[in-house]
């Protein structure tokens, strides 16, 4: 606020003149840029009906407006989204889409295939997290389907620990793990333990990916004081576009009534629709909504105090 003492209506009027008449002289001399002048010519009103003014016969003036603080006037960001893409690791369809998506996502890295250690480099390098995508023994399906490395439940428990350790090694800038299938596993409370254990000694996180409606992984986690976290989506459980922007619209209805979501999609077969959608949805989201890693996602869930206490 600026501040004029008024003692008449002539006297305001003989000093606003005298005011334009030197600013412009000081224009004339190069003492006063263009824009300068332009702010400092630019009107300022006073009402002289007593409203606006003070006991003491001071009127007050509205101050300009700065364009900062109009920028600032839209809501702040506070809600959260986080986008896991599964099943990189062997160069499949969508790989570049996804690594070139202009938001924060987490990319699901399996071990032990030929471009295992390029996908996390480049994921990385993009300012995204990473995960070990970590195969997982299913009630249904194909062992081929797996992968190297998976775990299954008729290995031993040194067999199990064993093999985490292998795959957190071969995936590097690792964060955390998910499941690749799983749903057998993810009920099994000996071999998820183990899992888990592994998880907290290295300082990772585990997202379960709830392939199985009895999981119990979120207990388990509980119990060792580590973060629960899940996806409450899957955009491309089926592979035709309509079906992935349903899902988006989904979740974009999900963010108006909800304060955080994670949501899992996937290279290969629908991986460039995937992408596709993914990429028209960040302008349909609100400015409330704020893209991050999966790690962001667990400190701001769970408190920077727990995160840190699972670590060794």
């Amino acid at each position: 606020m600026r501040t004029i003492r008024v003692n008449n209506f002539a006297r305001l009027n003989h000093d606003h003149l005298l005011i334009r008449l030197l600013k412009r002289l000081a224009y004339r001399a190069g003492c006063l840029s263009a824009a300068s002048f332009l702010f400092l010519n630019a009107p300022c009103y006073a009402s002289f009906s007593g409203q606006g003014s003070d006991a003491y016969g001071l009127v007050r003036t509205q101050a300009p407006v700065s364009t900062d603080r109009a920028k600032q006037s839209y809501e702040a960001p506070h809600k959260k989204l986080a986008i896991v893409i599964d099943d990189f690791g062997n160069d499949m369809e969508g790989t570049s889409e996804i690594l070139a998506m202009p938001v924060k996502l987490t990319i699901a890295v399996m071990p032990f295939l030929r471009t295992t250690e390029r996908d996390a480099r480049l994921a990385h390098e993009r300012g995204f997290d990473v995960l070990v995508h970590l195969p997982m023994e299913p009630n249904q399906g194909k062992p081929e389907w797996l992968g190297p490395g998976a775990i299954m439940s008729s290995l031993s428990d040194s067999e199990i620990r064993q093999r985490v350790e292998q795959a957190i090694d071969n995936v590097p800038y690792a964060v955390g793990i998910n499941n690749h299938m799983g749903s057998k596993i993810t009920a099994d409370p000996r071999i998820m333990s183990i899992i888990l254990d592994v998880c907290r000694e290295r300082g990772l996180f585990f997202l379960d990916s709830r392939t199985n409606y009895r999981t119990i992984v979120g207990k388990l986690c509980r119990e060792k004081g580590m973060p629960d976290i899940g996806n409450q989506f899957f955009l491309d459980d089926q592979y035709n576009l309509p079906h992935i922007s349903s899902q988006m619209n989904k979740v974009i209805a999900w963010m108006k009534e909800h304060d955080s979501c994670v949501i899992i999609g996937h290279v290969g077969v629908p991986g460039t629709k995937t992408a596709s959608v993914i990429r028209s949805s960040i302008g349909k989201m609100g400015p409330e909504v704020e893209y991050v890693t999966l790690s962001q996602f667990v400190r701001q869930q769970n408190g920077e105090e727990l995160f840190r206490g699972m670590l060794p």
